[in-house]
C-alpha cells in the first residue's frame, strides 16, 4: 500500500475517532437529565446548533448539512461521522425537549433552525440543479454554520474570566474539540478542501483559549475560590 494512502486512511480514521469522541462527551449530559429529571446546569442551544449544523463536525454544527455535503461529494468520513452525530444529538435534543419545564421556547428555537434548515436544502435542490455549484454553496452555508458553532462559546469565556472560574467549562470537551478540529483541518487541507479546513480552525483556536483558562484559573483554585464566597 502506497504511503500517501496510508496516511489519508490514517487520517480519516482519527477524523471519525476523535469526532466521536467529541459527540460522546454529551452523554454525560444525557445521563445526568435522566437521573435527575431535568435540564438544570445543561445548555439547550449548543445541542441544536450541532444538530443542524454539522461540523464537529461534527460537531455539530452540526450533522445534517455536512451529511448532505458528503453524500454529494461521495465523502465516505464525513457520511459516517454525521450520521451518528445526528442520531446523537437528536436523541440528546429529544431528552431535552422531554425534561425541560419550557418547551415553548425551546420548540421555537428548534422550529427556527429547522426552517433555516429546509429553506437552504430547499435552494440547494431547486435553484441549484448544477452539481457543481449545488457542493459549494452548500459547503459554504454548511461553513457558516460550523463557525458559529465554534464561536457561540465566546460569550463563556468572557463569564470565565470575569468570574475566575472555569467550573462551567469541559475539559475533556475542550481536548476533544482540539483533536476533532485539527484532524478535520488536516483532512480538509489534504482534500484542498476549504469548506472543510476553513471552518475548523475557529475550533483549533476556542479550545486553545479554553486551555488557557484552565491554566490561568485551574479547578483546584476554582473551588478555593467558591468556598471564600459562600
Amino acid at each position: 500500500m502506497e504511503t500517501g494512502s496510508v496516511a489519508d486512511s490514517l487520517l480519516s480514521g482519527a477524523c471519525v475517532f476523535f469526532t466521536l469522541g467529541m459527540f460522546s462527551t454529551g452523554l454525560s449530559d444525557l445521563r445526568h437529565m435522566q437521573m435527575t429529571r431535568s435540564v438544570d446546569s445543561v445548555q439547550f442551544l449548543p445541542f441544536l446548533t450541532t444538530d443542524v449544523n454539522p461540523a464537529s463536525l461534527f460537531c455539530p454544527c452540526s450533522n445534517l448539512g455536512w451529511l448532505s455535503y458528503g453524500v454529494l461529494k461521495g465523502d465516505g468520513t464525513l457520511i459516517i461521522v454525521n450520521t451518528v452525530g445526528a442520531v446523537l444529538q437528536t436523541l440528546y435534543i429529544a431528552a431535552y425537549l422531554r425534561y425541560c419545564p419550557q418547551k415553548r421556547m425551546v420548540l421555537l428555537q428548534t422550529a427556527t433552525l429547522l426552517g433555516v434548515l429546509f429553506l437552504g436544502y430547499g435552494y440547494f435542490g431547486v435553484l441549484m440543479p448544477n452539481d457543481e455549484a449545488r457542493l459549494q454553496q452548500l459547503g459554504l452555508f454548511c461553513s457558516v454554520f460550523t463557525i458559529s458553532m465554534y464561536l457561540s462559546p465566546l460569550a463563556d469565556l468572557a463569564k470565565v474570566i470575569q468570574t475566575k472560574s472555569t467550573h462551567r467549562l469541559s475539559f475533556s470537551l475542550t481536548i476533544a474539540t482540539l483533536l476533532s478540529s485539527a484532524s478535520w483541518s488536516l483532512y480538509g487541507f489534504r482534500l484542498s478542501d476549504p469548506y472543510i479546513t476553513v471552518p475548523n480552525l475557529p475550533g483549533i483556536l476556542t479550545s486553545f483559549i479554553r486551555l488557557w483558562l484552565f491554566w490561568k484559573y485551574p479547578p483546584e483554585q476554582d473551588k478555593n475560590y467558591r468556598l471564600l464566597h459562600t
